[in-house]
């Protein structure tokens, strides 16, 4: 028997349908590819910004290096004596467990005050909504050194503003007194103004997802006689509470991490290395003694720091999901 021969009509519609197969695949390809060639450029650019900062960083770490070598010196490479001289230093564990404590109590207060303005733009109305995230955008908009210098004058000893309101409160006597005076106090004082700093941030941010909860299911929960706490605490933070996370953890490392604030506070009237943060001390090891070299290494153990604590926070969240 002889082979079935194919017409040239049909063989033309198989070929087409080859090349157009073809296509979808090519075109499905490059759809795939396509979210990868987008952020290309941004990976690039942080890779540059952070990547080579880091990198020096790490050298930099492991090296003597002062200031002459700022005039071209070459560094005598040292390994790990300058973590070993830092890691058996007590002030610096001291430093380091301030600035987590401030860390902890700083960003836990940030984020309770933010939760709770950003319910109150969601309950009151559309008027008093907008002059709250007016007065909190022009809060957060505002240069830190200018907002430094305000919060500078509020607190100061002879005419600030703070003392003259607080000693007015029959029983307390504030007068003249010095806030730079005691850790404490500039603690508490540098705790307020990071405070007043971040709180429009995490308000704006658990306002966003507020507004994404359904109407339909607080309506439900209602009729079913759930109050307003239940309502709160059963629906509204369960389902915002990706947000929260990830607000949280944004304070906590911006929070390790506070610099200028601090300093600036610092140059109003604080001076001892009880007042310092881990930015701070970094600052004053580097710019101040010129050991450019333990400093870097001081700040390799602040980003290692920083990493363990968001990797731990972020595998929790991980766990809590599953």
């Amino acid at each position: 028997m002889s082979s079935p021969v194919m017409s040239p009509k049909r063989a033309t519609q198989s070929e087409e349908s080859l090349k157009a197969a073809a296509r979808a695949l090519r075109s499905k390809r490059r759809a795939r590819l396509t979210p990868y060639w987008l952020i290309t450029a941004a990976i690039a650019i942080i890779l540059v910004g952070t990547g080579y900062p880091t990198v020096w960083q790490l050298v930099t770490s492991t090296q003597k290096y002062g200031l002459a070598q700022q005039f071209g010196a070459v560094a005598d490479f040292v390994g790990l004596e300058n973590y070993t001289t830092l890691l058996t230093d007590a002030q610096f564990w001291q430093v380091v467990g301030r600035s987590l404590a401030f860390c902890a109590i700083v960003a836990g207060v940030t984020l309770a005050l933010g939760l709770a303005f950003a319910l109150l733009m969601n309950a009151v109305g559309k008027a008093v909504r907008l002059i709250l995230q007016i007065s909190m955008l022009l809060a957060w908009a505002m240069p830190i050194v200018a907002a430094m210098t305000v919060w500078t004058w509020l607190f100061d000893t002879r005419r600030g503003v703070v003392n003259y309101l607080l000693d007015k409160v029959p029983g307390v006597d504030m007068y003249r007194f010095d806030w730079f005076a005691s850790p404490w106090t500039f603690f508490l004082m540098a705790g307020i103004i990071v405070t007043w700093m971040s709180v429009p941030f995490v308000a704006f941010s658990i306002y966003a997802g507020l507004t994404q909860v359904s109407e339909e299911i607080l309506e439900a929960a209602a009729l079913d006689g759930a109050s307003s706490r239940q309502r709160l605490r059963l629906i509204i933070l369960p389902m915002i509470k990706p947000v929260i996370s990830i607000v949280m953890l944004l304070q906590v490392i911006w929070d390790l991490r506070v610099f200028a604030q601090i300093k600036i506070l610092q140059d109003a009237g604080a001076n001892g290395s009880q007042y310092d943060l881990l930015g701070t001390y970094i600052y004053k090891v580097g710019t101040g003694a010129q050991d450019f070299g333990s400093a870097a290494a001081a700040s390799v153990i602040v980003l290692l720091l920083t990493i363990a604590i968001s990797w731990w926070y972020v595998r929790k969240l991980m766990k809590e999901d599953v």
